[in-house]
């Protein structure tokens, strides 16, 4: 019973491996470095952290599974998981370790070839976007008009317009609604 044990203990830590390294989300950590320099000997202390913490609690739901993968992808890889792929992988740890301590091992290897198959491709590549002249020139310009913009009761409004002459002054852009309300009008050319 004792080497049965040993045995499902080291299958189940062999499948959360697979399971682990078929989840997209904590491959794009490691393989993008989102735990530091270290995130290969992460991913590896996760399964064993997994197999330990099955192993030391009786009876675990799969909620209690997702919160402590998740806990263990926040404060190892700084990421928090949103697209919900969490519950899928505690699922497949629940059922894989209730596989093995019943001694279902050819289901238990079967999965782990499934899963072995599901490499993916996860480097992130990153592109760099330079913007051309006319789109630089464009957006100086906008900024240049927002900074120009007049705005009641403002001084920087009052001498612009003076500086500028009596033909270029606005003429009442501004119209007091009844309801409180003050409706711009917009310059005509």
């Amino acid at each position: 019973m004792a080497a049965r044990s040993v045995d499902s203990r080291g299958l189940f830590r062999e499948a959360t491996k697979a399971v682990l390294g078929s989840w997209p989300v904590l491959q794009i950590a490691v393989e993008n470095g989102f735990g530091g320099s270290h995130s290969q000997e992460k991913a590896e202390w996760m399964v064993g952290a997994i197999d330990q913490y099955f192993s030391s609690n009786a009876d675990l739901e799969q909620y209690e599974v997702e919160d402590s993968i998740m806990g263990m992808m926040n404060d190892e890889f700084d990421t928090i998981v949103e697209d919900g792929s969490q519950a899928l992988v505690a699922q497949q740890l629940c059922v894989l370790f209730s596989q093995c301590r019943q001694g279902e091992t050819a289901a238990v290897q079967a999965k782990i070839a499934q899963l072995a198959q599901k490499k993916y491709d996860v480097r992130a590549k990153v592109q760099e976007v330079t913007p051309s002249d006319d789109e630089e020139e464009s957006s100086d310009d906008e900024e240049e008009a927002m900074d120009c913009e007049n705005t009641p009761g403002s001084s920087s409004a009052a001498s612009l317009s003076g500086a500028l002459g009596p033909s270029s002054a606005p003429k009442k852009e501004e119209e007091p609604e009844d309801d409180g309300w003050t409706v711009v009008r917009r310059k005509k050319k």
